[in-house]
């Protein structure tokens, strides 16, 4: 039996788990750095960090795969478990599981496009929300006091909607939020306006639209932040985007869906010469109908005067008149009989007084009252200089007891901060602030010590 030389027998080299799963990293990245993989989404799993886990499978191998967040944030649709997808990514080696997984870059679902998949998603959920019902739809007003529009300065659809408000209605107020219709940002800015006109109640309606487009073109109106505010703005939304064929998200949200953004300044005002012609229409109406009124009511008082019962009533005031006259006429002649005697009556009185002297009661009168001054003079003079006495008297006792004649021979009142007057050094603690009052003036002191 041979044997084999040693220097013919390789040196064995050790890997590490750590350095072979890298170097496998190394070598699935440099063989499959970008690679296209169709398959089914299972065991599909978000993470807090916005990173999506799944597993792509057909129906003899899996693989597993996982979408950054960064690239999470661009998918037009919502991956969801089970369905068919096209994954672009590249291969890599997750060295925690010594496992090799996609990381995948695009996703698309298979035989269906990306957006078509993200409308159809977003249109279930909004309408298991009711924003797509009947009942919260409102109507358009008659005659709008302004109309708002959101739209780009740009496109054609503002010239249509100028147009034929122009022709329609020439001296109707519009108010134009100047928003993009398509590319990045263009939601949030259609958003922004809807918000806009909300908050500050210029208009009565809102049309907010474009022309027609690919779907990717009018993609910012199957945006979910446009669909919430139409749903969300104060006044009626007109959807206006891309052409009668064309439908968006938006159309469904909208109160009223127009075709084309013709047709929807065509819905929001009525030309002002049909108002007119209604408006003449309806005078002539309540001038034929208040002539027709006014004749049922003259025949109906020709009627009523020819009645029996109204003749009847006629005769009875007549007679309740002439038993007023006759009332009238009876007090008129007993006033007059009265004012009569009432004559009589001053002219015998008048005599009396005449026979009577005057002159000599009222000497007698005036004598009296005279005697009576006197003697109530020196009454009042008597009393006056008593009570004088006495008023002196007690200013006297008052300057003597007075607390201010008290606190000028050097005593004080001293009060506590609520206002209570100290009479016990006990009803203090140091520190406490005190008031005292003296003759002149006041003192702020604080207690130091207190002694019983």
């Amino acid at each position: 039996m041979s044997q084999i030389p040693l220097q013919l027998i390789p040196e064995r080299k050790i890997y590490s788990v750590t350095e072979l799963s890298a170097a496998l990293r190394e070598l699935l990245e440099q063989k499959f750095p970008d690679v296209w993989v169709a398959g089914e989404i299972s065991n599909l799993r978000g993470a807090a960090s916005g990173h999506l886990y799944f597993t792509l499978k057909d129906s003899r191998a899996q693989l597993r795969a996982v979408c950054f967040r960064n690239q999470a944030r661009y998918l037009k649709f919502k991956p969801q478990e089970g369905i068919s997808v096209i994954a672009r990514g590249r291969l890599s080696v997750y060295e925690g599981r010594g496992e090799y997984q996609l990381l995948v870059e695009y996703l698309e679902p298979a035989g269906l496009g990306a957006l078509q998949l993200a409308f159809e998603q977003l249109k279930q959920r909004l309408a298991a929300e009711g924003l797509f019902d009947a009942s919260r739809k409102r109507p358009l007003p008659l005659l709008p006091r302004a109309v708002g529009v959101v739209t780009s300065l740009e496109g054609a659809a503002l010239r249509d909607i100028l147009r034929v408000l122009r022709r329609r209605f020439p001296n109707m107020d519009v108010w134009i939020y100047r928003a993009r219709v398509q590319g990045d940002g263009a939601a949030e800015e259609i958003a922004e306006g809807l918000r806009y006109f909300t908050r500050h109640r210029l208009v009565d309606v809102v049309i907010v639209g474009r022309g027609g487009g690919s779907i990717e073109d009018l993609w910012p109106f199957n945006e979910e932040r446009v669909a919430r505010a139409i749903a969300a703005c104060a006044v009626p939304v007109i959807s206006a985007v891309g052409h009668e064929t064309d439908f968006t998200i938006a159309d469904f949200v909208a109160d009223l869906r127009a075709p084309t953004p013709s047709a929807a300044a065509e819905m929001v005002v009525r030309p002002k010469r049909d108002l007119l012609a209604e408006l003449a229409s309806y005078s002539r109406h309540m001038a034929q109908l208040i002539r027709l009124r006014l004749s049922q009511g003259r025949a109906r008082l020709t009627e009523l005067s020819l009645s029996r019962a109204l003749q009847t009533m006629l005769s009875r005031l007549n007679q309740q008149a002439q038993r007023v006259d006759e009332a009238a006429s009876a007090l008129d002649r007993h006033l007059r009989q009265q004012l009569h005697e009432s004559r009589q009556a001053l002219t015998a009185a008048t005599a009396g007084i005449r026979r009577f002297d005057v002159r000599r009661l009222l000497h007698l009168k005036r004598a009296s009252i005279h005697e009576r001054e006197l003697h109530l003079g020196g009454a009042f003079a008597t009393l006056l200089s008593a009570k004088g006495r006495r008023l002196l008297h007690l200013e006297d006792l008052l300057a003597e007891r007075s607390p201010l004649t008290i606190l000028g021979r050097g005593y004080s009142i001293t009060r506590a901060a609520d206002g209570r007057i100290l009479r016990d050094a006990a009803d203090t603690q140091p520190g406490d602030s005190i008031t005292v009052r003296l003759a002149r003036g006041e003192l702020g002191a604080t207690v130091k010590e207190r002694k019983p």
